[in-house]
């Protein structure tokens, strides 16, 4: 029986991040406590028309509870579809819209943050989830806005469809990644409706979380990038320090790559070589290294370099 989310603290999920936040990934910092682990973006299209590689992207690790799978799409008949695909596959809790994604080429499908800019529509599809999903949440993670920021509007179109929970990254679609957060933009959310609100963007530390929580009175936090080169970020907000030994670190780096491996057989040992490029950041001799790295096929070859190049 899955556990759902309890609000009574601030909840820490990790966000959907594609080609990082995969089934690997998530068991790692799960370890951590985070409360609720989402699947990379899925588009419903793929799931609609199940195709295998999608359908692998959907599985979860037994560690994962409770567990969310996000998916993006613009119409309603193949979001019924994809989310009838999910219905049949167990040990998942909820269904998270994207309505957030900045990138052009989901943008122009009419997916992700575009729906920021027609609520009527969003509402519909969210309306589409609900009636036909059999799992118990259904959640949504915005932008707050497209060009102009309307955050308020956003939170009280999503109250109104009676979704579960809403994570908001502080930043409109142009605004991408680069453009600073907008934390009274989250506020306005937070206090505009009864649902849980989430905050994201931008929250690298533990004092950057504590301080997000206390600024926005959100019901937790959401982190994404942050914890890219740096799962041990969650270890610190659950410890309430920014205290983490340099062996601990080593330690989650190759729990990392083996879980890789174990997920994704050999070809895990080639797609690791993106996490080693993260990783080896700040690192000495870390430039020669991930040339190296991106040579490398063979499990113990990698296993034997992770070794040697984080021992200094």
């Amino acid at each position: 029986m899955s556990k759902i989310l309890d609000f009574s603290k601030p909840i820490v999920v990790l966000a959907p991040l594609a080609g990082y936040t995969d089934l690997p990934f998530r068991s790692l910092v799960k370890k951590f406590g985070v409360d609720l682990t989402v699947s990379e973006m899925i588009s419903s299209n793929a799931l609609a028309y199940g195709n295998e590689r999608t359908l692998k992207m959907v599985e979860k690790s037994p560690n994962e509870d409770p567990y969310i799978v996000q998916i993006s799409g613009s119409k309603p008949e193949i979001i019924r579809l994809a989310v009838e695909k999910l219905n049949k596959i167990e040990g998942i809790d909820g269904i998270d819209l994207n309505c957030g994604c900045p990138a052009p080429k989901v943008f122009s499908h009419g997916s992700g943050s575009n729906l920021l800019g027609d609520l009527p529509r969003l509402q519909e599809i969210l309306r589409t989830i609900k009636e036909h999903s059999n799992k118990k949440l259904t959640t949504v993670k915005v932008r707050i806005g497209i060009d102009e920021k309307i955050p308020y509007d956003i939170a009280k179109a999503i109250e109104d469809v009676g979704v579960d929970m809403i994570s908001v990254h502080g930043r409109t679609k142009q605004g991408k990644y680069k453009a600073p957060v907008d934390y009274d933009a989250i506020k306005t959310m937070v206090d505009a409706v009864n649902i849980p609100v989430i905050a994201n963007g931008d929250i690298k530390d533990y004092a950057k979380a504590k301080e997000v929580l206390n600024y926005t009175g959100a019901a937790g936090i959401m982190i994404g990038r942050g914890a890219v080169g740096k799962p041990w970020i969650f270890h610190q907000i659950a410890n309430q320090s920014e205290d983490i030994s340099v062996e601990l670190q080593h330690q989650i780096i190759l729990e990392h790559y083996d879980a890789m491996v174990k997920h994704y057989g050999n070809h895990g040992v080639v797609m690791f070589r993106k996490h080693f490029h993260t990783y080896s950041k700040g690192y000495e001799g870390a430039n020669v290294a991930r040339q190296e790295v991106n040579f490398i096929n063979d499990y113990n070859e990698m296993k034997d370099l992770l070794i040697n190049f984080f021992k200094h």
